[in-house]
């Protein structure tokens, strides 16, 4: 089976988690090409990356829209003269994701693809779902959580990808719920399917002596917490604890974050160590005494689906330190595989990071539990797997 890959940008320091999912699913022998709607960005790699086989495929935007339009609907017309009712059907849409479509499609029937997968229910989705419809292949995304939880989703058009595609995949129960509660019959084909991490490349370190390192990773955005975190951080020193804090990723808050570590008084404390590739933060995950990932529901709505980074956290036996939101509950079992705190408690933060900085026997403790839970539902080649079956269309009940 040849499956079409449809990323809005390839690869992203971010997304390890597509990376993880590509690999596994070549190790298992599907066939898949890459369609990326954006050129990558100007920032590290991680190692993974050159480990994916799949070629990939830079499309044409905005810049060539206006004079490729035609030449690329006279393309596909060339390749498939039934797309053309399609094609009218597609009156109306935004041009640039037309255009678009048309390469993903003439692109999917000049090589065979059997089926065209899209991750996140934006601009990928609606290309995906444009370009199915214009080479007559089934089509599939995974909605994951900006595309899902942000107010500038927009319902209606939502609504239309999932009632229109062969199966969607969703990354936490929390996310399957929202979905059907609010889209009803349209999201009738959506399943749960976690992420998940190649467990032969996250050796477990046991967490019993480590420096008070406290350790956040991810995109310098309102919903990760990070500005909770930086509080709980004074609270920290007002206390005389010793720890240091670094929060490894970049991002639009990075510049307010720094001003509040110093306002603060923090500079001795706290570091924004910008970004880091996979391997890199590994490593740091292993020599920190805890991770905290103090996620938080945005004012704009966003909110994390399940982050990654508290999976890689406890695959690698480091303790972690979360809120409940959305996903997180489902993995972070209160005592029990992490400590739990309620979002945007600065003080109550500060109180579970300075348990596990001072308690060796309750890291140790929690961290089994933590890697054991992982190995039993986060494997990614099971859980790859079970993506190929929907590729397949064969819905299988949860």
């Amino acid at each position: 089976m040849r499956v079409g890959y449809v990323l809005k940008s390839y690869p992203r320091l971010s997304q390890t988690f597509i990376v993880n999912e590509l690999l596994a699913h070549e190790a298992a022998g599907l066939s898949i090409e890459i369609l990326s709607l954006r050129p990558p960005r100007d920032e590290p790699r991680h190692a993974g990356v050159a480990r994916v086989r799949a070629p990939v495929h830079y499309l044409a935007g905005a810049d060539a829209c206006a004079v490729g339009l035609a030449d690329a609907r006279a393309a596909l017309l060339a390749l498939r003269p039934r797309a053309a009712a399609a094609l009218a059907a597609a009156e109306g849409e935004p041009e640039v994701e037309v255009f678009q479509a048309l390469q993903v499609a003439r692109i999917a029937l000049e090589h065979g693809f059997e089926h065209l997968h899209a991750h996140f229910g934006n601009v990928a989705a609606a290309v995906a779902r444009l370009a199915a419809a214009f080479s007559g292949l089934p089509y599939s995304f995974t909605a994951h959580a900006i595309d899902i939880f942000h107010r500038k989703v927009q319902p209606d058009i939502l609504r239309r990808k999932l009632s229109d595609a062969a199966a969607v995949v969703t990354v936490s129960e929390f996310n399957l719920h929202w979905l059907r509660e609010r889209y009803g019959e349209a999201a009738g084909a959506v399943r749960r399917i976690y992420n998940g991490l190649d467990m032969a490349e996250f050796a477990f370190a046991s967490p019993l002596d480590r420096p008070p390192l406290i350790l956040a990773v991810g995109r310098l955005v309102e919903k990760k917490g990070f500005a909770d975190l930086v509080d709980a951080c004074a609270v920290l020193a007002r206390r005389g604890c010793r720890f240091s804090c670094l929060i490894v990723g970049d991002g639009p808050q990075e510049q307010a974050l720094r001003e509040r570590i110093g306002e603060l008084g923090l500079a001795g404390y706290v570091q924004l160590a910008g970004l880091r590739t996979q391997e890199a933060v590994k490593r740091l995950i292993r020599s920190a005494a805890c991770v905290a990932a103090p996620c938080v529901v945005g004012e704009d709505g966003d909110m994390d689906g399940l982050p990654t980074v508290i999976l890689e956290t406890f695959a690698l036996g480091t303790p972690c330190v979360a809120t409940d939101v959305t996903g997180i509950p489902e993995v972070l079992r209160d005592a029990e595989t992490g400590l739990m705190v309620p979002q945007r408690s600065p003080a109550v933060l500060a109180d579970a990071l300075a348990r596990l900085i001072g308690d060796g026997a309750l890291r140790v403790r929690l961290a089994g539990a933590a890697r054991s839970l992982v190995e039993r539902e986060f494997d990614i080649h099971r859980n790859a797997a079970r993506i190929r079956v929907l590729f397949g269309h064969r819905l299988e009940a949860e």
